[in-house]
């Protein structure tokens, strides 16, 4: 058995959104990663080729986490045939832009067109959980979550919840052309914490939420400031602190580290206030030795689309 290619486009992410570690994420219009599938009649998965800006990841399905997503789906279906992929990589791996949940996101939406009955966006999500833990080494659904349903989006280990987020709200994230790897990133948490900087961040979190349900930006700007995980990663990425007070400065409700770095985001009431700000966080990248691409998205970003 073979057939048709199906195709999907999963946008790329602001994993975390500083205060909300590992539950909490949007997605970023204007780029991301694509994924072609098709039904093989041998069982398993089978990824014939990797195009694009990541040419050094593994063809082994069960190393890769578009492969090791699809092998999941098959596995908890119990499906009789087997996946081939193509990936076209529009997104760096290492950059804090959900790289490596984009691809595994994309598959699963394109080899989910190819079921005879298939499933809504969040019965994929364990999938996608599992493919993730193969770049993270957990199972955590800040990137994959938002890819999913679009937007801003809270993730927890079973469920995914859209957050309302007001249309003219939008990010700028600036990606310099650094790579850190999300494990190190990971390493630098390990560590004693105090308890009040868990309430801090709770209290941060809550204030976000609150501000988005009731599109206060007042209350965003009181609460969008990562006191429990930016403080242990900005030594990683060189010229972090001018980059958020270019940001802030600029009149951003908040700025952070997206996802583990070194790419950096920060949230505006309009869109023209993203894109002022853009410039000068680029410029500010640029001091510390750093080219960088900026894009600016609706923070209520699109969700993952079938292309064909």
């Amino acid at each position: 058995m073979s057939g048709g290619w199906k195709e999907a486009f999963a946008p790329a992410s602001v994993g975390n959104v500083g205060v909300g570690f590992d539950i909490l994420g949007h997605t970023v219009a204007g780029i991301g990663d694509r994924a072609r599938v098709r039904r093989i009649a041998t069982p398993g998965v089978v990824i014939s080729a990797i195009h694009g800006l990541s040419l050094d990841l593994p063809l082994d399905a069960a190393r890769n986490t578009a492969g090791a997503a699809l092998m999941a789906m098959r596995e908890a279906l119990d499906l009789d045939f087997g996946f081939e992929l193509v990936l076209e990589k529009g997104l760096p791996l290492g950059s804090g832009m959900g790289g490596s949940a984009a691809s595994c996101v994309a598959a699963l939406v394109a080899a989910n067109a190819l079921l005879d009955a298939p499933l809504d966006r969040e019965a994929l999500y364990p999938f996608a959980l599992a493919g993730e833990a193969i770049a993270s080494g957990g199972l955590h659904g800040d990137n994959v979550g938002p890819m999913l349903l679009g937007g801003l989006v809270l993730a927890s280990h079973d469920r995914l919840v859209r957050i309302p987020v007001p249309p003219e709200w939008h990010c700028v994230l600036v990606h310099p052309d650094a790579v850190l790897e999300t494990r190190r990133a990971r390493e630098a948490l390990q560590g004693d914490y105090r308890l009040r900087e868990f309430v801090a961040q709770s209290a941060n979190l809550a204030l976000v939420l609150a501000g988005c349900f009731q599109s206060d930006a007042a209350l965003v700007r009181a609460g969008l400031d990562d006191v429990l995980v930016e403080p242990r990663r900005a030594p990683l990425i060189a010229g972090f602190a001018e980059v958020k007070r270019a940001a802030l400065e600029a009149g951003a409700m908040g700025a952070s580290i997206s996802g583990a770095g070194p790419s950096v985001f920060a949230w505006f009431e309009t869109r023209a206030g993203a894109k002022g700000a853009a410039e000068a966080m680029q410029a500010a990248f640029q001091h510390a030795g750093f080219q960088s691409q900026a894009y600016v998205s609706p923070v209520a970003g699109p969700a993952a689309e079938l292309m064909a």
